[in-house]
C-alpha cells in the first residue's frame, strides 16, 4: 500500500462522520457520539499525517508550500473543533458551526487528494511512498488505540 491509499481510508471516515454529523438535531446522544468520533479521527489523522505526509515533504522545495497550506488548514480544523466544544450543542448556531466545520473538512480533503497527491507524487519515490504509508498506519493505529 502507497500512502495515498492509506490516508484516503481516514478521509472516508471524515467524511461520513461530518455528513453524518450535521444531520443530528439536539443536544442527543447521537450528536455528542458523532462528534466526539470526527473530533478524534481529525486529530489522530492530522498528527500522523503532518508526521508522515508533510514533513517528509518538506524536505524537496516543492513541498514546502503544499505542506505548510495543508498543516495551516488542519490548525483553522482545530479552532473551528474548539469553537464547537464552546457552544450549547442545542443551539442552532452549534450546528451552523458544524456545517463550516463539514464543509471545511471536505474541502480540505478534495484539495489533499485532487492537488497535493499528485504533487506529492511526483516528489516521493515508490519505496518512499510505501514506506511513508507504513509508517502513517503505524502511528494513526497507536494513536487511535492510546487516545480512544
Amino acid at each position: 500500500m502507497m500512502i495515498f491509499e492509506a490516508l484516503r481510508q481516514s478521509h472516508d471516515i471524515q467524511r461520513e462522520l461530518s455528513e453524518q454529523l450535521v444531520q443530528t438535531r439536539g443536544d442527543s446522544a447521537e450528536r455528542q457520539a458523532l462528534f466526539a468520533q470526527l473530533k478524534h479521527e481529525l486529530w489522530v489523522h492530522s498528527v500522523a499525517e503532518e508526521r508522515h505526509f508533510y514533513i517528509p515533504l518538506m524536505h524537496d522545495d516543492s513541498g514546502v508550500d503544499l505542506s505548510r497550506h495543508a498543516i495551516a488548514e488542519h490548525h483553522e480544523m482545530d479552532e473551528m473543533v474548539e469553537a464547537l466544544e464552546q457552544t450549547d450543542p442545542s443551539s442552532p448556531g452549534w450546528l451552523a458551526q458544524a456545517r463550516k466545520l463539514s464543509d471545511k473538512v471536505h474541502h480540505h480533503l478534495q484539495e489533499e487528494e485532487h492537488k497535493f497527491f499528485q504533487m506529492a507524487g511526483k516528489l516521493l519515490s515508490d519505496r518512499q511512498k510505501t514506506q511513508l504509508a507504513g509508517a502513517y498506519l503505524g502511528a494513526y493505529d497507536l494513536m487511535k488505540a492510546e487516545h480512544a
